[in-house]
């Protein structure tokens, strides 16, 4: 009996993990069995090393797709409770909603519908010919209008020459067919829109017109001009509603970014006054301190005076040192943030930071940071993750600030990251409790695990407390 590895069964090799061989045991019967599960396999029979390439490219790709379906879902339904809540208050709320994504432009396919039914009824000549071609531009349409709503992905090459294959498809099929199959024209602007935008757009968009003008014309005659029409406002008015929706967002998120600046340069600018009033009260103490070490020798009680004077000044510098320095001594959340995209980072777990709204009160800041640095720790310890997205929606039309922490772990029990009372997020559960805050966490629906932690807006003043014991847990 000998030992051979089988190298057809060999695993994947990772960067970081590699498995051992797997070794099967090779007798004199012709059987082969695993050294590991003792499971009996004959000789002739072949072994599996896993699925293919491709269907685990397909499988990854579903997942993404329904793990991003879910996170709009559930961001915009966060959206429309926010904007329920502002009109209630007559207040406009600060977050625009969750950026457009594919889904946005995926129920305009619907104007393929007539093409559709006339395949279906058997009235389209070469019917696999005409399903072909359909299927290929619905592909390429999803493929493109996902890709168009982040700039990387919408300069892509890739993306330009599945642009090029629906543009092909399109005269294609309206050529061998016209009537209702002219509509892919408008479906085609909407495309190109969608992905063509800046200087370019206006050559583009005239160059696209006149094409299905061209193709129009040669099939249907007169009816080309609502073609000509659809595709020309079709591309147009996409293009423009997109670019002035990216415009909006990037203008909020300067303004929200310099407000930050401008809270940390206050800060900046106090530090140096608080420099300057410890610099004035230990001069005092000082000068006190030697005119009653003079005094000493020969007048007791002027030095006891002095002495005194200088414990009151003493007393009277600590309160106003302890009032100014009030919600200044905490971490900012940025710097937290930052901190955590760094652990992350180094972790090899790729970290996506989202922040909305004013910043935040010095004492909801604490205790959010606090947050952050307790589920990212347990990210990077526990749970084996890939990808940690941080979430930090603090608008001012809200009845509460909420910050998520979600990774795609494992999803397994969070554990503590010290055995000291009134530390991990059983510790953050009861200080945001009594700041009448919340904080849950637990396997997310998705896979991974998630933690969430609201803090009421109105009663941020009350967190002070909250965040003192936070503080003084160091």
């Amino acid at each position: 009996m000998t030992f051979v590895p089988l190298k057809s069964v060999r695993p994947t090799l990772s960067a970081t993990v590699r498995r051992p061989y797997r070794r099967i045991m090779t007798t004199s019967e012709g059987t082969r069995t695993t050294a590991e599960t003792g499971a009996a396999r004959p000789a002739s029979a072949p072994v599996r090393g896993g699925a293919p390439g491709w269907t685990r490219s397909i499988s990854c790709q579903w997942r993404a797709w329904r793990s991003a379906r879910a996170a709009w879902r559930s961001e915009w339904k966060h959206t429309r409770a926010v904007y329920r809540a502002a009109r209630r208050s007559g207040r406009l709320p600060d977050n625009p909603g969750p950026p457009p994504t594919g889904f946005t432009l995926l129920p305009w396919l619907l104007m393929g519908m007539g093409a559709f039914s006339n395949l279906f009824q058997g009235e389209t000549p070469n019917p696999w010919v005409g399903a072909l071609g359909l299927l290929a531009f619905n592909s390429c349409y999803v493929y493109v209008v996902f890709r168009a709503f982040h700039t990387k992905t919408r300069e892509a090459l890739s993306t330009r020459l599945a642009l090029v294959v629906m543009g092909l498809v399109t005269c294609g099929l309206a050529l061998a067919y016209g009537g209702t199959w002219l509509s892919f024209f408008p479906l085609l602007g909407l495309a190109t829109g969608a992905v063509v935008r800046g200087p370019w757009l206006g050559r583009y968009g005239l160059g696209l017109t006149a094409l299905a003008g061209v193709v129009a014309g040669l099939r249907g005659g007169w009816d080309a001009i609502g073609v000509v029409y659809g595709t020309f406002l079709s591309t147009m008015v996409t293009a423009a509603i997109l670019s002035l929706s990216e415009a909006v967002r990037q203008l909020r998120a300067a303004r929200e970014e310099l407000a930050r600046r401008a809270v940390e340069e206050e800060r900046l600018r106090f530090s140096r006054d608080l420099h300057d009033l410890l610099g004035h009260t230990l001069s005092v103490i000082v000068v006190k301190s030697e005119a009653a070490r003079r005094l000493a020798a020969r007048d007791m009680d002027a030095a006891l005076a002095q002495v005194t004077d200088i414990e009151a000044v003493g007393r009277q510098a600590l309160t106003e040192i302890r009032e100014a320095v009030t919600g200044y001594r905490e971490g900012s959340l940025a710097t937290e943030l930052d901190r955590a995209s760094s652990a992350l980072t180094a972790a090899g777990i790729e970290p996506v930071v989202r922040r909305t709204g004013p910043p935040l009160a010095p004492a909801s800041e604490a205790l959010l940071g606090w947050v952050v640095r307790e589920a990212v720790t347990n990210a990077v310890r526990h749970s084996g993750a890939r990808r940690c997205e941080i979430g930090v929606d603090g608008s001012s039309s809200a009845e509460r600030i909420r910050l998520t922490v979600t990774d795609d772990g494992n999803g397994g029990e969070a554990t503590e990251t010290s055995s000291t009372s009134g530390t991990g997020l059983k510790g953050l559960t009861e200080r945001l409790a009594r700041a009448g805050g919340s904080l849950r966490a637990g396997p997310s629906p998705r896979g991974g695990f998630t933690v969430t932690a609201e803090l009421p807006r109105e009663t941020e003043d009350s967190t002070a407390p909250a965040a003192a014991t936070a503080s003084g847990g160091r």
